[in-house]
């Protein structure tokens, strides 16, 4: 089946975004990620926390390109409203299998501020796992308020709101390939 290119902008629900992450970069990155796991965890057996919603599309495609033998687990935070972090973080859906002594590592979408990262990975270290890691697939430098020690990360981008990929303006735009920043006006 062939496919049209993507729209270079995109209507989600009352905002206008354009592309700023092509597909192809984005799988290119996921890859190279991929190979850094598969090297760092070789001979051991991770477990993969993905953090839902927005790293489902993330986590699937870089646990297909995992070698190693791993499992994988998921949990929910939250804290945007809108386009902004709201700050409160809520845990939503807890973990269910222990990770006492296992190398852990988290699967996000993206660290902005770094709060909810900052809130999860200090539940994780009290449960005492082997290790604790963080995989992103988008960092935003300038924003962070966390001293967050990410050692997997896909690509790091300015300081704009994004969607697709996984990432979401209140519930829509998860759909697309690309990744898209919203055009101010």
């Amino acid at each position: 089946m062939l496919r049209s290119a993507a729209p270079h902008t995109v209507i989600v629900k009352d905002k206008k975004f354009t592309v700023s992450v092509p597909a192809s970069r984005i799988r290119q990155e996921v890859s190279r990620i991929a190979d850094e796991l598969n090297r760092d965890y070789a001979g051991r057996t991770p477990l993969f926390l993905a953090v839902l919603n927005g790293s489902f599309v993330f986590a699937a495609d870089l646990l297909r390109l995992v070698s190693v033998p791993c499992q994988v687990s998921f949990v929910k935070l939250g804290s945007y409203e809108g386009l902004e972090s709201g700050g409160e973080v809520r845990q939503l859906i807890g973990l269910g299998e222990s990770v006492e002594g296992r190398d852990v590592v988290v699967v996000e979408d993206i660290v902005d501020t770094g709060l909810t990262m900052s809130r999860l990975l200090e539940s994780l270290r009290a449960m005492k796992p082997a290790s604790l890691s963080v995989c992103t697939l988008l960092l935003k430098p300038d924003k962070l308020l966390s001293d967050i020690d990410i050692r997997y990360c896909a690509l790091r981008i300015p300081d704009n709101f994004v969607v697709g990929y996984g990432l979401d303006y209140d519930g829509f735009g998860r759909n697309y390939a690309d990744i898209y920043s919203i055009i101010k006006e």
